[in-house]
């Protein structure tokens, strides 16, 4: 597996495609917070998209789920990182968002392994 950083100046772009490209795929939204730990936001939900303003300033937001009891929508306030795990092959696999406090949201698209778990958190 490979990191790729997304620059600030294309996330809207960037998030524009991958929402297309991942359009209904089962993602499941992981929070590691330094305060609180690892937080499940979502799991195994169709990935609605994610979005975030034209100049990538304000909350990145990720829309998740079809049934309009479970339809959530999780803001990452002050972004300051984004990046996308590439698989060998070159799949996109998860995106890793880092906000300014420090949290970091993860957004995934393969079944979890234990071993992932411990290594992010």
């Amino acid at each position: 597996m490979r990191d790729k950083q997304v620059p600030r100046e294309e996330w809207s772009d960037f998030f524009q495609q991958f929402s297309l490209r991942h359009a209904d795929s089962s993602a499941t939204v992981r929070v590691l917070n330094p305060r609180f730990g690892c937080q499940v936001e979502m799991h195994e939900l169709p990935l609605g998209g994610i979005v975030v303003d034209g100049r990538g300033r304000g909350p990145i937001s990720i829309l998740a789920g079809r049934d309009p009891e479970r339809n959530i929508e999780h803001d990452i306030e002050d972004p300051i990182q984004v990046w996308v795990e590439l698989s060998d092959a070159g799949v996109e696999e998860a995106l890793d968002i880092e906000s300014q406090d420090g949290t970091r949201t993860l957004v995934i698209f393969r079944p979890e392994t234990v071993d992932d778990v411990l290594r992010r958190a």
